[in-house]
């Protein structure tokens, strides 16, 4: 078995929109912390020079949203979901775990460019490697965008799908769509400048919206796409974790592929 790690990671010297923070407290410092905190909550006197060379444990303070990094949105993050369910879209913690470990494919859309790719071009690909989703599987897209990563062109420089292409994979029963890029939809000023040209409603964030319709996650900054010995024939895990009540949780994702 080998596995490929699909994430990417969580680093504050890295550019984002909401930028990271990472505090790292030392072992020596968690041991002055630790004394303190005995001192004073709890009446106990400690020396932090009796712990081997002063050292207690590290702790790693971080400041940053649930969509930094490799991360899964839950249906509660696209907005009001009145169609299916009760109403109430599922946040991140409530989604059935067996959606985050199924067999997966790839579809490549690396020259494709900037924008949108709609159903026509996600039929073709799938019939150039042969292979047609069953219910379930994980459908992953390699746009090429996570050799930006750390830059600002993560941000402007990928491949999304529109409502025709996100319609067409739920329709064969995928429930999780992954994206090496920063978003499933088109890049935000691609969006933008095509809504003020045509004014037309339906280029606005057409593969979120989708999900105010029909229930599916997606799984946003893949890596590694590329290092996919095989388009299908491989398994994902991709468990989100558990944040009580948000629409998205980061997660560590992998695939395995057998020898």
């Amino acid at each position: 078995m080998r596995y490929i790690d699909l994430s990417t990671p969580i680093d504050a010297s890295q550019w984002e929109p909401e930028p990271v923070t990472h505090e790292i407290v030392t072992p020596a410092e968690g041991a002055r912390h630790m004394a303190k905190e005995m001192r004073d909550n709890f009446g106990i006197e400690f020396d932090p020079a009796d712990l081997p060379d002063g050292e207690l444990l590290s702790i790693d303070n971080l400041t940053l949203n649930s969509h930094t990094g490799t991360h899964i949105d839950a249906p509660a993050h696209y907005g009001t979901c009145a169609t299916y369910g009760d109403g109430r879209p599922r946040t991140i913690d409530e989604m059935p775990l067996d959606w985050f470990h199924r067999p997966a494919f790839v579809l490549d859309l690396t020259e494709a460019g900037p924008g949108t790719v709609d159903a026509g071009f996600i039929e073709k690909e799938l019939a150039r490697i042969g292979y047609r989703p069953q219910p379930y599987d994980i459908a992953l897209l390699n746009s090429g965008a996570s050799r930006h990563v750390g830059s600002m062109a993560y941000f402007t420089e990928f491949t999304g799908l529109d409502a025709s292409a996100t319609n067409l994979l739920l329709d064969f029963g995928v429930k999780v769509v992954g994206t090496d890029a920063f978003s499933l939809d088109a890049p935000f000023g691609h969006i933008l400048r095509r809504y003020a040209e045509t004014k037309d409603k339906s280029v606005l964030w057409p593969a979120h919206f989708t999900g105010r319709d029909r229930e599916y996650c997606q799984i946003e900054r893949l890596a590694n796409l590329d290092q996919l010995p095989r388009a299908h024939g491989f398994t994902v895990s991709c468990f989100p974790i558990k944040i009580a009540g948000a629409g998205a949780g980061w997660s560590r994702a992998v695939a395995m592929v057998e020898d």
